[in-house]
This record gives structure tokens, sequence and C-alpha cells, in this order.
């Protein structure tokens, strides 16, 4: 049987690789990827509170009871749109081999 794709990468291995790529010497991309690790922290504390609470809430109202998708899925897809545009605008440098760090697939 195959191994599951693990997901949960460390922040710091996720923060070193980034700063690998991109040119540490240009403060807008350092904050770029400092905001985008934030992101990632705050997606996967909503993942934990979700899985914790369950996707569907219970809201008591008088006489009426409604069953509702948690609150938290509708910040998480933002946070994960905000992480996917701040991932748009990276500027990866050289390997420094003379070819890019980025394919035909990467303008779709």
């Amino acid at each position: 049987m195959s191994q599951a794709l693990r997901i949960d990468v460390g922040i710091e291995k996720i923060k070193e690789y980034l700063l690998s790529k991109v040119d540490t010497s240009s403060p807008v991309e350092v904050e770029k990827v400092g905001r985008y690790l934030k992101h990632i922290e705050m997606y996967r504390r909503m993942d934990r509170t979700i899985k914790k609470e369950g996707v569907s809430v219970t809201i008591k109202n008088a006489g009426q009871v409604f069953i509702k998708s948690h609150p938290l899925l509708g910040e998480m897809n933002k946070v994960n749109t905000s992480i996917m545009n701040i991932e748009k605008t990276f500027k990866f440098v050289d390997d420094g081999d003379g070819s890019p760090t980025y394919s035909a697939n990467d303008l779709i």
C-alpha cells in the first residue's frame, strides 16, 4: 500500500525553502515570505478548530434550530485565496545555471 502524502510540512521548512528561492536582499520579497507564512499559520489554526468542532454548527434561535456550515470554512477560503495570490507574486531567483525557475505552466 502506498504511503499517504503528508501536507503538514513544517513552517520552518517552508520558510527555508522560500528564502532559498527569493532574493533575500529585497525587503519586499522577504516581507511576502513572512505574510505567506502567517497566512499558512492562520489557515492551519482554522483547520484544527474545524476538525475539533466539526464542519457544521447548530444555531438555536428562539424555537427554531438551524444547522449551518462552520463560519470558519468561508474564512479558510479567503485565507487560501490570499495564500495563492501571494504565491503568484513571488519573484524567484535564477538557480545559477542560467535557466529560469519557472515554466510555461506558471503563466496559466
